[in-house]
């Protein structure tokens, strides 16, 4: 069984195969083709952790597919009152094809997996959002910056640098973090990352000045300073992270045509000025939509793959 938890679990040949369905699929959807790759297959969406743009996408994805998805926050199943989660997983994957888990630790997500009888897409944890990942790259292609890019992320190093690590190390392009002090991505997965990068020739630069990590490169993109369940830090990380706002003067550092990525939401006058976020409005929002597209070669993907093992 195939499950999409992080990008390491896969080849790369595999990780374009992906895009590469989502590609024509989108295709297909932007001429009114819905072709139903998932007919009456059912997509289990647990979400222990709230969101606008997974919801939508996953919902709206799975019927597009020809499927149906079932919203289940944690306070509608008994995971919310102490069911084990390897319980819950042995349940709900007897009952549905396909389950996607928005949930705070990795563990919890691997420990579901490895009780489901069905394909488990991390839909985001604390430390990997894959999904996003896979829809940045999508993007990079249709704006052309899927050639060699140089990547730098700046800001925390959170789940979204961790998942640039594992996007970077597959493909073998360079990618530059610029972190504040205190705040560097996990030891453990930036060590995997780099271990990584020695078979695929990616390029890893980790740092502490945003303006040297921008410079001439070809995309730039960054997250909020503020996850959910840190919102008590939020003055110390404000000052923690002073120098790290995207604007202008850090834009005009990278290449005349570089692009910029936010996987949203987005905090103006934060991790990105107001002045910045519209000039690349486009760029982002077609980011925003392709999160629709990316899911939808994803869940495809595994269901293909299920179907070579059962000999369908």
């Amino acid at each position: 069984m195939r499950h999409f938890l992080t990008l390491a679990d896969f080849t790369k040949d595999e990780l374009l195969e992906m895009v590469a369905l989502a590609q024509k699929i989108k295709a297909q959807t932007k001429q009114k083709q819905f072709v139903p790759y998932m007919e009456h297959q059912t997509l289990g969406m647990i979400f222990e952790k709230s969101s606008t743009r997974t919801r939508v996408s996953f919902e709206t994805g799975i019927y597009q597919l020809g499927g149906i998805g079932l919203f289940l926050s944690a306070n509608d199943i008994q995971l919310g009152r102490g069911e084990p989660m390897k319980d819950t997983a042995r349940v709900i994957s007897r009952m549905v094809d396909m389950v996607m888990i928005r949930t705070f630790e990795q563990s919890k997500l691997e420990e579901f997996a490895a009780y489901s009888k069905v394909p488990v897409i991390n839909g985001l944890t604390d430390s990997y959002h894959p999904v996003q990942l896979m829809t940045d790259y999508l993007t990079m292609i249709e704006f052309g910056k899927d050639q060699n890019p140089v990547v730098a992320y700046v800001g925390d190093g959170n789940n979204m640098a961790h998942s640039w690590l594992m996007l970077a190390a597959k493909l073998g392009f360079e990618l530059r973090i610029a972190t504040p002090k205190g705040y560097e991505c996990d030891k453990a997965i930036s060590e995997k990352a780099l271990s990584m990068a020695q078979e695929s020739g990616a390029k890893i630069i980790f740092g502490n000045d945003p303006k040297e990590a921008v410079k001439n490169a070809d995309v730039v993109t960054t997250d909020t300073w503020v996850s959910m369940g840190q919102e008590q830090e939020k003055e110390i990380r404000m000052k923690a992270f002073e120098g790290y706002m995207v604007d202008n003067a850090m834009m005009s550092l990278a290449k005349d045509e570089a692009i910029f990525l936010h996987c949203l939401p987005a905090y103006r006058g934060y991790e990105v000025s107001e002045e910045v976020f519209e000039a690349y409005a486009e760029v982002i929002f077609s980011e925003a939509e392709n999160r629709l597209h990316a899911q939808k070669g994803i869940m495809v993907w595994l269901d293909n793959h299920r179907n070579q093992e059962e000999g369908k």
